[in-house]
């Protein structure tokens, strides 16, 4: 199973690899050790709780988790509103302690949501959006192309204050942004706050069919091909391979790899983009654990477009796979990055579904490096070439970014 190195909005579901199939084995037996040990303890009854914690030997008064049988027993005791939703007790439990940790990245998420992640690369129903859920309200990161939020209006940087007339104020966001998801066809009223506006908007929406894109390519103006990858997902490979097939065959002057909104993926699919365009045997990026042991991922050779001048464009919502990639082709001399500031999330967590249907937890468990040592998580990549897109810019359909990038594709052709 692949790990996931995206965090923003919704991660996919994958068990993380270890450098070996032995290693793999190790990690795997873990994770489920783990997972039933955690799951048996915080998925029974109020009077089960208190056995289980006392049959294991962590339940007296001298162990860590006494306090916590002490506290289920008070609630059952003394709360004056009877009573009380024991799913709701252990799943506030669970999310608490992942709240503790102090890191934005590992989290509980219900059955519901979790279930919503899970089906997240290979489509759903909803208004076709990439959402930040971490702040005081859900913000737009980025919208599909053709999708409702994109027909509709929406931009990054809007944040939705009211979702169908309720007020979002003080809500937990990971639930509001189930209010966005919804059968094809059916509408949802969307009222956002835009930075630079002085009044709210209020869209009317129809949700359809969401297919996260993937890969779109097309010949630019001076002989130049143009590859927008959306994210790192099981098809990435095969469909940018086959563009790179087609637009290769028209001989270019260089490329584009357009990385921009890409929020990332899969780990495996990291290594296949990162392969076509360097060198087999190549390092593409490294991990650390909690241990500080290093692991390190290499290109696997066959690459379409090891040789073709190549520009990267990056922006502020270039995350995580994407900077993997764009760090190892900017290390290596391979690709100009061209844009703004990536994201910063260098990361990667493990998925752990809990038994009894009560949801996963997502949890950090080691960091990646580029090839040159630099570390992206908290920081991000700073491009070659740093370009800017004003308001204005944006509404009249221009793109300086990827204007440069052409001519910096052309000026190497001329020298």
């Amino acid at each position: 199973m692949q790990p996931e190195i995206i965090q923003v909005p919704l991660p996919d579901l994958k068990i993380h690899p270890g450098s070996s199939p032995e290693n793999k084995l190790v990690r795997i037996v873990v994770i489920v050790l783990a997972s039933l040990w955690l799951a048996l303890c915080l998925s029974a009854t109020s009077v089960g709780f208190g056995y289980l914690l006392g049959r294991s030997g962590v339940g007296g008064t001298d162990d860590a988790f006494g306090p916590l049988t002490q506290t289920w027993n008070i609630i059952h005791d003394n709360f004056v509103r009877q009573p009380v939703d024991d799913v709701t007790l252990i799943q506030g439990g669970i999310n608490g302690m992942m709240q503790s940790l102090g890191d934005e990245n590992s989290t509980y998420m219900d059955p519901e949501l979790y279930q919503s992640a899970s089906d997240y690369l290979e489509g759903y129903e909803g208004i076709g959006a990439e959402v930040d859920i971490r702040g005081e309200y859900i913000t737009i990161l980025a919208t599909f192309p053709g999708s409702p939020a994109e027909k509709a209006g929406l931009k990054a940087g809007d944040e939705i204050i009211q979702i169908d007339g309720e007020d979002l104020t003080g809500k937990n966001t990971a639930e509001s942004r189930q209010k966005l998801l919804g059968p094809a066809g059916t509408h949802v009223i969307i009222t956002i706050r835009r930075p630079g506006e002085p009044d709210e908007l209020e869209f009317d929406i129809v949700r359809a069919k969401i297919e996260p894109p993937v890969v779109e390519s097309r010949m630019l103006d001076g002989n130049v091909g143009y590859i927008y990858l959306g994210s790192f997902s099981e098809a990435a490979d095969a469909q940018l391979k086959e563009a790179l097939t087609s637009l290769l065959a028209e001989k270019p002057a260089g490329l584009i790899l357009d990385l921009r909104g890409n929020l990332g993926g899969y780990v495996d699919s990291a290594v296949d983009v990162g392969s076509q365009f360097l060198p087999e045997k190549t390092l593409l990026f490294y991990e650390k654990d909690k241990t500080g042991e290093k692991t390190e991922y290499f290109t696997h050779g066959d690459g379409l477009a090891v040789d073709i001048p190549l520009v990267v464009l990056v922006d502020g919502n270039s995350a995580s796979a994407a900077e993997i990639v764009a760090g190892a082709l900017q290390d290596h001399g391979r690709a100009m990055l061209v844009g703004a500031q990536t994201y910063g999330k260098g990361s990667v967590q493990m998925w752990i579904p809990l038994m009894n249907n009560m949801g996963a937890i997502r949890i950090t468990v080691a960091l990646w490096y580029t090839p040159d040592g630099r570390q992206i998580d908290g920081q991000g990549l700073t491009p070659d070439v740093e370009v800017s897109v004003s308001e204005e810019e944006f509404q009249a359909g221009k793109d300086p970014q990827l204007d440069r990038a052409v001519e910096i594709l052309q000026t190497r052709k001329g020298a």
